[in-house]
């Protein structure tokens, strides 16, 4: 208890040090505010794209579905890393971080407003990202309690309060600033943490062939072989939903709004895919712990009795400093996006309030805190396991935001009309199928994603196409021929 506590308080300390450090830089105004003034470096912005990707989410709950489903779950890891952080960097990072620019959008809602000339698509996307994102803080909040609960017996609620007001205290403090900085010094300490528990769990089975061997003496076909106990269907869709549905999370693309320039986005882009291979860790550890430990009644506190079971206490602090920083990492970059949209997005712009610069920095610092307060109040009881209601959240936002904002950078022919009918269709379609349980296996973003690509195509190439100086705007002086239009007058 007493290491856990002074590497906690100095973890903590740290964290409070960078808040009122990158307080006094930031400057007054809402980009300082929400993206730190766009000057923050390749290194930085990589590692607080995994932060706020890997949090304990998938620490505690990768670890809970790999105890749940088993090897099988490797398979999520393994499109985290191409999917969700390759790709994702290839496809999006350098024409997001132009288009941003010419734009001069701080926020994705902003982003469909400017883009699109749609002010119902930045009400729409404001409303679903702040609701949903506050769902999934919840999830968030539900690893640290965890952690807290079983590694030095302090009470779930306790440790989701401890952990949950000291990232809205530097999220207010700090801003944008606060949350690449803290998530960059916490992204070290998840993988030094991932990797040390893997190495002494693996020590105490005597190597990975001891871990298959009791695997396959529990059941092979649930825990050893793909697809497993989980099925195809639901192997299939989770993967897309934690990977794909990356491309369209706001928390995680912000990233590429504030990088200082496209240039420094190759190196980013290797260093974000190098040290998201730490994905796959949790799910494999998750699995290792059923052949430890095969009657645990919650699969989420998995990796806590695995560290619990397998780390000398300095080892488990380190740990435990490493799931927090995860969860406050993703947790900060979650505060920060949904109080964009509820000040930004839906005060100031949606409702044509006009606010100075200094104004709107301190509502937004309130805004942190009644926001952290609400998910705080719901992870007090959360209502499913960690990733389920990730996953829930996830599929609702990307249906809502994924094509318009994908296809938005690439395509000229888009029009408001589809924009519009993709955010809502997708969004109804993913609810209204999780809401009757998921049939076939399938979970509800392929659907929403599926119905939201095919009115934004269709509405789009029904309705007249953008004007020219909407596509200058977007994407230079030079936009050239619009497919399948003339070019429109709007």
């Amino acid at each position: 208890m007493v290491i856990h506590f002074l590497v906690l308080v100095v973890y903590l300390l740290v964290l409070f040090a960078i808040g009122i450090v990158t307080g006094a830089r930031m400057k007054s105004s809402a980009e300082g505010f929400f993206l730190g003034s766009r000057s923050i470096g390749p290194w930085v912005t990589a590692f607080s794209f995994l932060s706020a990707y890997f949090s304990s989410v998938v620490i505690i709950g990768g670890g809970g579905f790999g105890y749940k489903f088993g090897m099988a779950t490797l398979w999520i890891g393994a499109t985290n890393v191409v999917v969700g952080t390759l790709l994702a960097w290839l496809v999006l990072g350098a024409r997001t971080r132009r288009m941003t620019g010419r734009l001069r959008s701080i926020t994705m809602p902003e982003f469909f407003a400017r883009r699109y000339r749609s002010s119902p698509a930045r009400m729409i996307a404001a409303v679903v990202i702040t609701v949903f994102l506050v769902l999934y803080s919840v999830s968030i909040l539900k690893g640290m309690g965890h952690v807290f609960e079983v590694l030095i017996d302090i009470p779930y609620i306790w440790g989701i309060l401890l952990s949950g007001v000291i990232i809205v205290v530097y999220v207010a403090l700090g801003g944008y600033l606060a949350v690449v900085w803290t998530g960059f010094f916490q992204g070290w300490i998840m993988l030094f943490g991932l990797i040390l528990l893997t190495v002494l769990a693996l020590g105490r089975l005597q190597g990975v062939e001891r871990v298959f061997a009791g695997l396959a003496e529990i059941d092979a076909q649930k825990y050893l072989y793909t697809p497993g106990v989980w099925g195809w269907a639901g192997l299939i869709s989770f993967s897309m939903i934690v990977s794909f549905g990356v491309w369209g999370m706001p928390q995680l693309v912000t990233r590429f709004y504030s990088i200082k320039s496209a240039k420094v986005l190759k190196l980013g882009t290797v260093v974000a895919t190098i040290g998201g291979a730490m994905a796959l860790l949790p799910y494999f550890n998750g699995a290792l712990t059923r052949v430890l430990y095969p009657a645990l009644e919650n699969a989420d506190t998995a990796i806590p009795t695995l560290v619990k079971g397998t780390m000398q206490p300095w080892a488990s602090a380190v740990f435990l400093a490493a799931v927090v920083a995860a969860g406050m990492s993703s947790f900060s970059a979650v505060l920060i996006v949904a109080v964009s949209s509820l000040v930004k997005d839906l005060y100031r712009d949606s409702f044509r309030t006009r606010p100075s610069q200094r104004r709107q920095v301190m509502i937004s610092r309130l805004a942190s805190v009644v926001i952290g307060l609400v998910a705080l109040l719901v992870a007090i009881r959360p209502p499913a396991m960690i990733l389920v209601i990730t996953g829930f959240a996830w599929a609702a936002i990307a249906s809502t935001t994924l094509w318009p904002y994908v296809l938005g950078l690439y395509w000229r022919r888009p029009t408001r009309e589809g924009t519009v009918a993709s955010m809502i269709g997708g969004c109804a379609v993913s609810l209204v199928w999780m809401a009757v349980g998921n049939p076939f296996g399938v979970h509800g973003f392929i659907p929403g994603i599926v119905v939201s690509l095919v009115l934004f195509l269709a509405v789009s190439l029904a309705t007249s196409p953008p004007s020219d100086r909407c596509l200058r705007a977007a994407f230079g002086q030079r936009t050239g021929r619009v497919p399948f239009g003339d070019g429109g007058s709007r």
